[in-house]
């Protein structure tokens, strides 16, 4: 069956073989966020989804790789969830990795014998949405996974083999709480210690419950300079041991990307370039979603 739209995946699976499981997000409370404002959360016909995968099948049986949509699929029972991951290995001989966005207290929910059994039939790669480790900056965004929730899911997947890769939402605590948006998210990441991290930074979508609050004057954003300080100085408090970092979405003013521990000093000094002005940044009309 042809995707439903809005659609939502990560840079990383633009090669990927999008299978829609789910539609909408099971939790869409965030005030950030209008991906699925208007799509309301289901999941998809398991005879739909088995005939979208024959039929993706048919034309490239050399896939290696899936990414489960919408906004949560692993919100799905694993009596739902491990039928389709089997038919997944069945139908892509080359099958290496299925990944999805997972929220926190979903991940929760699944038992360590539960977290096994997907990554057993491929599941090793889930994106999860920390945004801030500040507990009151995502308590007022309408989060609906708790700062400890994440933390504890990154740990509980990893246990079971499957990677994480967290993302940071620059600018998430407008002007009045970047203080506390930083502090809480270093804290935060570094008992993560994710195997993956991507920033992307904010930017207010009409129609959101944000951008009311925009427009009535309580939460100011952050300028361009100012997202660069809060990169920096969340990069520089970071402790991470065995982290690829990437900041190349387009949302972002600057394009980063390294490894921690060993490119940290080069991320920094090129923050520092950029919030000398020794170095250009994307224009705003190049930023985008």
């Amino acid at each position: 069956m042809p995707i439903v739209e809005p659609v939502i995946r990560p840079p990383s699976e633009a090669d990927s073989f999008l299978l829609q499981v789910t539609l909408g997000c099971s939790a869409n409370n965030c005030n950030f966020c209008g991906a699925y404002k208007n799509k309301p959360f289901a999941v998809k016909d398991p005879r739909e989804i088995a005939a979208d995968i024959k039929a993706y099948a048919r034309r490239y049986k050399d896939t290696r790789r899936v990414f489960l949509m919408d906004g949560d699929a692993l919100v799905l029972g694993n009596n739902k969830l491990v039928p389709v991951l089997e038919q997944l290995d069945q139908a892509f001989p080359r099958l290496s990795r299925v990944s999805s966005y997972a929220n926190g207290f979903n991940i929760l929910r699944k038992s360590d014998r539960e977290l096994a059994e997907l990554q057993a039939r491929k599941l090793s790669l889930v994106y999860m949405g920390l945004e801030s480790g500040s507990q009151a900056v995502l308590s007022r965004c309408g989060k609906s996974s708790s700062v400890e929730e994440m933390i504890t899911a990154v740990h509980k997947t990893a246990e079971a083999g499957i990677k994480s890769s967290v993302i940071v939402l620059l600018g998430l605590g407008g002007k009045q709480h970047s203080k506390e948006h930083v502090k809480g998210t270093i804290e935060a990441l570094n008992r993560m210690q994710p195997r993956y991290l991507s920033f992307l930074s904010l930017m207010v979508i009409p129609g959101t419950a944000l951008a009311k609050e925009v427009r009535a004057g309580n939460f100011k954003e952050l300028d361009p300079l100012e997202l660069l300080k809060e990169s920096y100085e969340i990069i520089h408090g970071l402790e991470l041991n065995k982290t690829i970092f990437r900041s190349d979405h387009a949302s972002n003013h600057l394009a980063l990307e390294g490894a921690f521990p060993k490119d940290k000093k080069m991320l920094l000094n090129a923050l520092q370039a950029a919030i000398e002005g020794k170095t250009g940044l994307r224009p705003e009309m190049f930023r985008g979603l």
